[in-house]
Order: C-alpha cells, then structure tokens, then sequence
C-alpha cells in the first residue's frame, strides 16, 4: 500500500519537475531556440494549429529564428501569429523563409525574467509539497485504518519527504541553470 502510495507521488512529482522545465523553455533568453514559439498557434484554414505543424522551425545563428512555410499562402498568417504573441518578436519573411531577429536583452529586462523564473520555480516546489502533503495524508489513513503500523506509517512518510526532498533540489539545478542563462551577456 504504502510502496504504491510512493510511486504515484514519485510519477506525480516528476512531472510538476517537468512542467515546470516547459515553463522555463518558454521564457526567452538572448539565445534563439525553436522551442521559443512553441506556444504559438496559427489559423490555417479556420482551425488553431500549432506553428510547427504550419512549417520548419528552427535556428539560422545565435540570435536568428527561421520558419520555413509550407504553405506559401499561410506566411501573411505565420508572421501575424508571431507578431500577436507575447514574445516582443517582429519575423520578415523572404519568400517562404521568415527570419525571426532575437534583440538583445537589456539589464533590466533580465533581472524580471530572473524574478518570473524564481516564482514559476517556486510554483512548481509549491506543487511538489502539495504531493507530498496528499501523498502524508493517504498514509496518515491507512495507519487510521489500521492497515498499516505506526513504525510502517512513519518509515514510509520519511521515504516521501526524501523523494520531495530529491525533486525539489532538481527544480533548484534547473533555476539556477536558467538564472545563470538569463544573466549571460
């Protein structure tokens, strides 16, 4: 009971870990990477279909984006998309190639992408306790049913404060990972 009770926060965990990743990837840094317009979504024949779908996404150098159109008639609609999203990203188009320039980010800039990366990973170390709070209370149940000992009870919410524990130090490698990226020149 209480090896079940662990694997499914273990499983739970790790995927709020891995949202919380996808989280960051969407957050710019002065670097161009496909997953940047990942969350983009062009209107192609009146239905929402995701950016990489509509064309080729990927990375010209350091700074530069391209998007190779399948479609040539959907690049009026590609670089509408991109231009509504919230990235600050202004794409030219040649042909059915659409360069997206990255601009550099200012000081200021950085130190708020620093800030919103603190709370996404804090949203993600909150969700993880919630896990490890849900995952106490199923154990604190079963011993109130006397389906397991007191000593089983406790050995196994010990258990689920080190897997807690190992998850959120990975939220913290991967923040300071991306703090550290943000605040590359």
């Amino acid at each position: 009971m209480i090896d079940e009770i662990k694997q499914d926060a273990q499983e739970r965990m790790a995927k709020s870990v891995d949202a919380t990743r996808n989280q960051f990837s969407k957050i710019r840094t002065g670097r161009a990477h496909p997953s940047l317009l990942n969350g983009i979504s062009v209107s192609y024949y009146g239905a929402d279909t995701p950016l990489n779908q509509v064309g080729n996404v990927g990375t010209e150098d350091a700074r530069t984006l391209t998007v190779t159109v399948f479609d040539r008639s959907m690049i009026q609609a590609v670089e509408k998309a991109i231009m509504a999203s919230d990235l600050g990203l202004n794409p030219s188009s040649a042909g059915t190639l659409i360069r997206i320039p990255l601009p550099p980010l200012t000081e200021e800039r950085r130190r708020d992408l620093v800030k919103i990366v603190r709370a996404e990973a804090e949203g993600g170390r909150v969700a993880i306790r919630n896990i490890r709070r849900d995952a106490n209370a199923d154990i604190k149940a079963l011993e109130k049913e006397k389906e397991v000992s007191e000593d089983d009870a406790r050995r196994g919410e010990d258990e689920i404060q080190k897997i807690t524990d190992k998850f959120v130090k990975e939220i913290e490698v991967i923040l300071a990972d991306k703090e550290k990226e943000l605040m590359e020149v």
